[in-house]
């Protein structure tokens, strides 16, 4: 039997969730203040990492917590992985030169 896939909306202005399992494409319940119950998923999520709830367009605030936490570099399209690869930090400027998986700088030389 397959695990239900869930995430958690902390906000009801959240464009994004938080993944409480490893989410593949498909169904994921929301929990939280959840504007809606299910969002299909379209991509692989991480644990832990973000998935759009709604169709973030490039430039867009991303809201988590009911504050804005970065902005999108690249349409985001519902459902799919919210991370570094389409969005930087406004708090952090730093976070737009780590690698999408391992968090590592891609701006510095080691030797």
């Amino acid at each position: 039997m397959e695990e239900k896939q869930t995430a958690f909306q902390i906000a009801l202005e959240d464009n994004v969730a938080t993944a409480l399992t490893p989410l593949k494409p498909g169904p994921v319940t929301l929990l939280g203040d959840a504007v809606v119950p299910v969002v299909q998923a379209s991509a692989e999520v991480p644990l832990g990492h973000k998935i759009a709830l709604r169709d973030i367009r490039a430039g867009e605030d991303i809201l988590k917590y009911g504050v804005v936490i970065g902005r999108a570099t690249a349409d985001v399209p519902a459902g799919s992985w919210v991370h570094l690869h389409v969005m930087g930090s406004v708090y952090d400027q730093r976070s737009s030169h780590l690698d999408v998986n391992t968090g590592a700088p891609k701006d510095t030389q080691y030797e």
